[in-house]
């Protein structure tokens, strides 16, 4: 071999192993979320990138999808690769799960506060002024009041509407002490009519319902660009971080005094983070996720901060409610599902389109 021919082989060699190292320095994570955290996860992403970079040396790049939250569990059970899910609701995590097997069965609790690095509750949009006067779910009910929610069967935040609605019903039924009496066998009669009477009034809002919109952002979509409806129910914190464009749009926030205590969660999809190399910088986006430069971030993007002591710096923004979570009213995301939004539960005996 000739001393130029050995000159460009190992200069080949050279160009080639400075390739693999800057390929071995680069990875590319998928965030599989819901529609309203785009904004949030954008900030998340960017401050993540630092770190890593900094506590590794790779370059991390996070790809984000989003939709409603059932759609995204299905897209991922049908083949979605992400490396991590952050959807509305466990129950959806749970899906992919039975499903798929992408993420473990033993997910939740993995994390801390049970998976939930933030939560939500609800808010109503009105037109400004209120010209229906709009306070609270009762007045959802009524015949000339248009309600905009989208489809329980594919967003999370419309099967949060639904359960907020019902366990408001309940505590209109049964009293300030309703969760107590739910699980009192002395108050069973008594529960069993208020849920019939529940199951008729929610019946009333969803016959007002004029159309159910796939996810959030398309629910409000139909009721800020296509002015359909006289009230929009929406994520708390999707409807604050647009404040400013609300105000502008001739619309105003509404927050009912009782509502639902939502728990968004988030899950590693492990089978994939590890055929793909990203078990180790996916399992520490989500453990980034209870940072406190995270948790700040959360708060700035009016979610409710799992860490009670940056919670409290945040406080301000959000009324003080009174709040049912799902497991006092409901049981859990699986009693809930097979009594509400399985195939013939009580969803799709209540809907029926055009009924007014």
């Amino acid at each position: 071999m000739t001393l130029k021919s050995l000159g460009t082989l190992l200069l080949a060699t050279l160009t080639l192993s400075l390739a693999g190292g800057a390929i071995a320095q680069q990875r590319t994570l998928l965030n599989v979320s819901y529609d309203p955290t785009r904004e949030l996860y954008q900030a998340i992403n960017a401050e993540f990138a630092t770190y890593w970079r900094e506590r590794t040396g790779e370059t991390v790049t996070i790809r984000q999808s989003h939709g409603g939250s059932g759609s995204q569990a299905r897209a991922v059970i049908d083949g979605l690769d992400a490396d991590v899910v952050t959807l509305a609701l466990a129950a959806d995590i749970d899906a992919i799960v039975e499903n798929s097997g992408v993420v473990p069965a033993d997910w939740q609790g993995k994390l801390p506060h049970n998976n939930a690095p933030y939560q939500s509750t609800l808010a109503f949009l009105v037109r400004k002024g209120n010209p229906k006067n709009i306070r609270t779910w009762s007045d959802l009910a009524r015949p000339d009041v248009r309600v905009v929610t989208p489809n329980p069967k594919t967003s999370g935040v419309a099967r949060w509407n639904y359960l907020a609605m019902w366990g408001y019903a309940l505590r209109q039924e049964l009293g300030e002490d309703f969760v107590a009496k739910l699980n009192d066998p002395a108050h069973a009669e008594a529960v069993a009519a208020a849920n019939t009477k529940a199951a008729e009034f929610v019946g009333r809002i969803y016959g007002n319902v004029p159309v159910l919109d796939r996810a959030a952002r398309g629910a409000t979509n139909t009721f800020i660009q296509r002015r359909i409806g006289d009230v929009l129910i929406n994520w708390e914190n999707e409807i604050l971080l647009g404040a400013n464009e609300i105000d502008e749009a001739g619309l105003e926030l509404i927050v009912p005094p009782v509502s639902i205590l939502a728990e968004p969660v988030v899950a590693l999809a492990e089978t994939n983070a590890r055929r793909k190399g990203n078990l180790e910088v996916a399992q520490a986006y989500l453990e980034f996720l209870y940072t406190d430069v995270a948790q700040n971030l959360i708060g700035r993007y009016y979610y409710r901060p799992a860490n009670q002591e940056i919670a409290a710096q945040y406080a301000h923004q959000f009324p003080p409610l009174s709040l049912f979570t799902i497991t006092e009213v409901f049981g859990g995301w699986a009693k809930a599902n097979a009594a509400h939004f399985a195939d013939g539960a009580s969803f799709d005996q209540i809907y029926q389109p055009g009924r007014r």
